[in-house]
């Protein structure tokens, strides 16, 4: 049986063992779905790999951006988005929410955007800025591509908020296993690899949104792992193993939309890697997970809505002199030489380099049952574990990848034992030098912050 009817007949078996009565929900919401096709329609330079050396070679999978309106009573709509893109930038999450609140009214906290970090979809104009140094035919294709993203985010929201009837809501929880932590101790440092032992989380957190007649409308489901089963070797579209996830859930649950919130697994891959097969497969775990969670033990969800949405200043560590940077000129790296040509240009700018980031942190409490905290930026999975932990006997789900994916964003222990999240990604995203150590207190205090002030 191919892995689509499969899963379709899985899907199809478990819908009918519901175990949550139509009697135990709570409350009755308004709930609209939408989905628009955002695969390049030509060639360009995909993201997340810097040995890449061309653009794009053809389309394995279509990738899309999802919209989920919905509303609790009279109040202004909610609206998440998701996207098969490496990141949103603020400048694209900026331009989409002011429209948005424009259009309709809605406060920026009620706007969620979410990219599921596939690493073969298209680079977007000014993220990971010194990974790429693009000709100026590529360049201006990828600024295109990028400046239409705002414009794609509001056309599914449009049709999100229009399309709003009747539905309910369930939580649960489900597990997939591929997920393993990167971060292994070689001579020399930490290096990339497959630690077997390493921090980790497993948890598949899923929603499901159905009509008054238990027909499944919309599928939220979130895992803490990288979107790189493909290497930088892949050289064709698609949306890894989230993108087929999400397409087999669909066809198992016909008429729904399915959407993928990146968890805190920015130092946690998929395994194995490196063929599309293990992306099919990958997939095909998680839309086993899924839809035995939306079968199972679930929450009803009940109560009013409400939404946070601040920024924090991430402190950095002291960045180095002009001397150091003008001396990585001559590094026979070429990420590092552009790293450093960057920051001599600010430095010439403005006098002085940025001591911080303003980090975007998002909370919505939908109903009195489950807590969603957004982060922005590639969030460790240190982080997810700790908040749970803050908030004990919570259902509590954790995002990274949300609003704006600036850099990494790594924990106290991630910053002690140094490598990739540390140190080097910084290269790639282009802040002057990693983050300081308090970076963890400071933003799990803010999350303190929102979550108190959602729940009072």
């Amino acid at each position: 049986m191919s892995p689509l009817r499969l899963v379709g007949a899985i899907g199809m078996a478990l819908s009918m063992l519901s175990s949550v009565s139509s009697s135990a929900y709570a409350d009755t919401y308004q709930v609209g779905v939408a989905k628009v096709d955002i695969t390049p329609k030509e060639s360009i330079w995909l993201a997340g790999y810097g040995d890449r050396k061309k653009p794009s070679e053809g389309v394995d999978q279509p990738l899309f951006l999802k919209a989920m309106a919905i509303r609790a009573g009279d109040a202004k709509p909610m609206v998440l988005v998701t996207a098969d893109l490496i990141g949103f930038s603020r400048a694209v999450t900026d331009a989409a929410a002011a429209q948005l609140q424009e259009k309709f009214d809605i406060p920026r906290e009620n706007i969620l955007m979410i990219a599921t970090h596939t690493h073969t979809g298209p680079v977007i104009y000014s993220n990971l800025k010194s990974m790429f140094d693009l000709s100026e035919k590529d360049s201006q294709v990828v600024k295109a591509y990028t400046e239409r993203l705002p414009s794609h985010v509001v056309e599914a929201a449009s049709i999100a908020i229009h399309a709003m009837k009747p539905a309910r809501l369930s939580f649960g929880r489900g597990k997939a296993d591929f997920a393993v932590n990167r971060r292994v101790f070689k001579e020399g440092g930490v290096g990339f690899g497959a630690n077997w032992t390493g921090a980790v989380d497993h948890e598949v957190p899923v929603l499901r949104v159905e009509d008054q007649d238990g027909t499944v409308r919309a599928i939220l489901f979130g895992y803490a792992c990288h979107c790189t089963t493909l290497t930088g070797a892949w050289n064709r579209i698609g949306g890894d193993w989230a993108g087929y996830a999400g397409e087999f859930l669909e066809r198992a649950y016909p008429g729904s939309i399915a959407f993928f919130l990146t968890g805190c697994g920015a130092d946690s891959d998929p395994q194995p890697r490196g063929k599309l097969e293990y992306a099919v497969q990958h997939g095909l775990e998680m839309a086993g997970a899924v839809s035995q969670t939306l079968a199972g033990p679930r929450i009803p969800i009940g109560g009013e809505f409400r939404a946070a949405f601040e920024r924090v200043e991430l402190p950095l560590a002291e960045a180095p002199t002009q001397a150091v940077y003008e001396k990585r000129l001559q590094d026979p790296n070429e990420f590092v030489r552009r790293h450093a040509r960057r920051q001599l240009e600010i430095l010439k700018r403005d006098g002085k380099l940025p001591n911080s980031y303003a980090g975007p942190v998002q909370v919505w409490q939908l109903g009195k049952d489950l807590t969603l905290v957004a982060l922005g930026g590639e969030v460790v999975v240190d982080y997810v574990l700790r908040i749970k932990r803050e908030f004990p006997g919570r259902n509590v789900w954790v995002t990274g990848y949300s609003n704006d994916v600036f850099a990494y964003v790594p924990s106290v222990r991630v910053l002690l034992e140094g490598g990739y999240e540390a140190d080097y990604s910084m290269i790639y995203y282009g802040l002057p030098t990693r983050f300081s150590n308090a970076i963890e207190e400071v933003l799990v205090k803010k999350v303190r912050e929102l979550v108190k002030r959602v729940q009072s």
